[in-house]
């Protein structure tokens, strides 16, 4: 997985490292857990924007009792019935089967 800093990631957005760790704060953008928010996964910007989906399915995950540890390991964890892993899913626009697994997942 390829990582960006918050200065990275402030460039592909067009913006500060200010306000990407802002987005961090907000939950609207996730980091590499345990990395004090200094790898934010590349996959999470697209087009020079963060992930259109993204912010609304890690408050999703969060609601439903995710520790920022398990939304990123479930993020990234390889789903043989999307194909691929639901951040790819996002990616490609397949925003609605991802959120629905999410909520069904909520403990």
């Amino acid at each position: 997985m390829d990582t960006l800093t918050p200065a990275e990631a402030a460039q592909i957005l067009g913006t500060s490292p200010n306000r990407v760790r802002q987005l961090l704060r907000d939950r609207k953008l996730m980091a590499v857990p345990g990395s004090g928010n200094g790898k934010i996964p590349a996959d999470f910007l697209q087009d020079g924007a963060v992930l259109k989906h993204l912010p609304g399915l890690l408050t999703v995950l969060k609601d439903g009792g995710f520790s920022d540890e398990e939304a990123f390991d479930w993020l990234f964890r390889e789903d043989e019935s999307l194909p691929g892993t639901p951040v790819q899913a996002l990616r490609d626009d397949r925003h609605t089967e991802v959120t629905r697994r999410a909520q069904a997942l909520a403990f």
